[in-house]
């Protein structure tokens, strides 16, 4: 729990919410059952980010399987783990045990194949995966991946009563565990006291949406309930987004820079164009993933 003054932000015009989104259950991996709730078609309304999974079941049988080895390329991913254990290996030799808590931030880069296996076989498992989109200028760089423990993510709770995980970012002046130049990643943890509210300054340019994931928030006036995306809306003059809980509740707040840049993907590959994806096809065939650039 961080101890630094906090910096309360001035919020004067609040975002609204566009829209309620509700995810689809699915399932990846080896029959991992979750909830894509940023799902490929919103791929352009929240450039800069790609997708968003909620995972979460105490039956062994929705995830004993977990994520056998399978390639990234062009991007990054963010697994937040809110209960449960996963092993993560990858054949650049990072290896790392994400816990109750913790995050892990993979930057796929030119390529990596990974895997993500589950270190329990009762239990709860829970937690959510982001894949925040690259840069072109960027997409063939080298691969990166830290964990960061529960106890390692700068952490504070407001006067008002919210407590506050700063993944990505910053907010009230705490600076996150990773920031990123070029998209400029907020990503947040809200745990809300009843009554509690909570201010967060956004540029207006900035796509943002708000995930409910226990109890429900109030945007705007606009009731967001669990399990629903509060797709904020992009407004010239808005400056933050305020947001209100009348009972206990937690929500992830996420919001980036758009790249604007054009989006070819094909499953796990992410590049600007159909010959860059057919690169790193023929890339991963032959064994080649993750070698020096193979752009087309």
């Amino acid at each position: 729990m961080t101890t630094a003054t906090l910096t309360a932000p001035s919020v004067q015009q609040p975002r609204r919410v566009e829209r309620l989104i509700a995810g689809q259950p699915t399932s990846d991996g080896a029959g991992v059952k979750l909830t894509r709730v940023l799902t490929q078609d919103l791929q352009r309304r929240l450039d800069p980010f790609l997708m968003l999974d909620a995972f979460g079941s105490d039956n062994p049988d929705d995830y004993i399987a977990g994520f056998p080895d399978h390639p990234h390329r062009g991007f990054e991913t963010i697994t937040y783990m809110i209960a449960g254990r996963m092993l993560h290996r990858d054949n650049a030799g990072h290896e790392g045990l994400l816990e109750n808590g913790g995050v892990q931030w993979m930057t796929a880069g030119k390529g990596v194949i990974h895997s993500e296996i589950p270190q329990q076989e009762a239990g709860v498992m829970e937690g959510f995966q982001l894949w925040l989109n690259l840069p072109g200028r960027d997409k063939m760089n080298a691969p990166w991946y830290r964990d960061f423990k529960n106890a390692e993510l700068p952490r504070f709770t407001t006067p008002e009563g919210v407590g506050v995980t700063v993944i990505a970012g910053e907010s009230h002046g705490v600076t996150g565990a990773v920031t990123r130049e070029t998209t400029a990643p907020v990503y947040l943890d809200l745990h809300f006291q009843t009554g509690a509210t909570f201010a967060q300054a956004l540029p207006a340019t900035h796509n943002a949406l708000v995930y409910v994931y226990r109890g429900e928030v109030s945007i705007g006036g606009q009731r967001v309930p669990a399990q629903r995306i509060a797709l904020l809306a992009n407004e010239t003059g808005t400056d933050g987004v305020l947001m209100q809980a009348s009972a206990d509740a937690k929500a992830l707040l996420i919001a980036g820079r758009p790249l604007n840049e054009p989006i070819a993907q094909y499953g796990p590959f992410v590049m600007n164009t159909k010959e860059e994806i057919y690169q790193a096809l023929n890339d991963f065939r032959d064994g080649r993933l993750g070698e020096e650039s193979h752009r087309a």
